[in-house]
């Protein structure tokens, strides 16, 4: 029996990979879920003028929301599990925290992309990649639209459109 953590963002990538995460369980794999949400930081110059308080009920809120189908989700299959939620660098805090909850395993959805594409954008997969001691476990979910598929990023796309047609 081993113990998972869940990033999820509320994605239906990351919806995958909790379904995955259900189907496990019922195997009799899984014993437990750790359930975590990370948020990115404000910029220094907002949290200037937003009070502390407020920046955490913003943090909150937001977390509960990208969480509310995946808790849904498991709640429905008796999975015993926890919510947690952190704010930093995704790849950082859900290595940590597979590191201090003792996770077997991490359980990530992600979206078809290519090699470059994945460069290009600093890939969470490819972060946690370099972050973890903890096996992870990729779910591939829907592919991505054409332009990434075939290794431009969306940016290069547009601005490779704009040239072709004479924009600005």
């Amino acid at each position: 029996m081993i113990t998972l953590l869940l990033p999820c963002d509320g994605s239906s990538n990351a919806l995958l990979a909790v379904r995955h995460a259900i189907e496990r369980f019922h195997r009799g794999d899984v014993q437990l879920v750790h359930l975590l949400n990370v948020q990115p930081p404000f910029s220094a110059y907002v949290a200037r003028y937003v009070s502390r308080d407020l920046r955490a009920d913003f943090h909150r809120e937001h977390a509960d929301k990208a969480l509310a189908e995946a808790r849904q989700l498991l709640d429905a299959t008796g999975i015993a599990y926890r919510v947690h939620a952190e704010v930093g660098d995704k790849a950082r805090c859900i290595a940590d925290a597979a590191r201090l909850l003792h996770c077997d395993r991490i359980v990530i959805g992600t979206a078809r992309k290519s090699v470059l594409v994945r460069a290009v954008e600093n890939s969470l997969t490819n972060r946690l990649l370099d972050h973890c001691s903890v096996p992870i476990e990729v779910i591939v979910g829907a592919p991505v639209g054409v332009l990434a598929r075939v290794g431009i990023p969306a940016g290069v796309g547009v601005g490779m459109a704009l040239l072709w047609v004479g924009g600005p």
